[in-house]
């Protein structure tokens, strides 16, 4: 059989999202945490915040990270730092002036998610479900569907 490079060993076709979905997402830890701490800065969130939304690692296990030593990362740590990175971006494209996209996670907010909360305050519950939330909603506001 002729292999073709949208087929795998068995010659079953593999889409091209199943292909990139295989990569070890543990290999890009170290550079998308490395950016979660810019996020956290330009967020200008407290240590301790930080470590909430990364799922309250150990203290030690935190500054590790923080200073480039990222051993094997935990499927929720990847998760947490999906979304956080998610809503980076969105606010970054709806919010196009770096400062009023920084300002908003701290800023309260009357929509039904947040109840007069700030985003921040949502986030820092703990639970992964919540940053998802909060990605979901800005994906909503950048789609139209909020």
């Amino acid at each position: 059989m002729e292999h073709c490079h949208e087929c795998d060993r068995n010659g079953a076709i593999v889409r091209p999202e199943k292909q990139k979905a295989s990569l070890d997402l543990a290999v890009h830890a170290p550079a998308a945490l490395r950016t979660c701490f810019n996020v956290a800065q330009a967020w200008g969130l407290s240590a301790r915040d930080t470590r909430v939304l990364l799922g309250s690692p150990p203290e030690s296990t935190f500054y590790k990270w923080k200073s480039g030593k990222v051993g094997i990362v935990s499927r929720d740590l990847l998760e947490r730092v999906s979304y956080l990175l998610g809503i980076y971006k969105a606010l970054q494209l709806l919010l196009p002036a770096p400062h009023a996209a920084d300002a908003w996670i701290k800023r309260p907010n009357d929509a039904p998610l947040f109840n007069g909360r700030s985003a921040l305050d949502v986030m820092l519950s703990g639970n992964v479900a919540d940053l998802y939330l909060v990605r979901q909603y800005l994906d909503a506001q950048r789609s139209g569907w909020a």
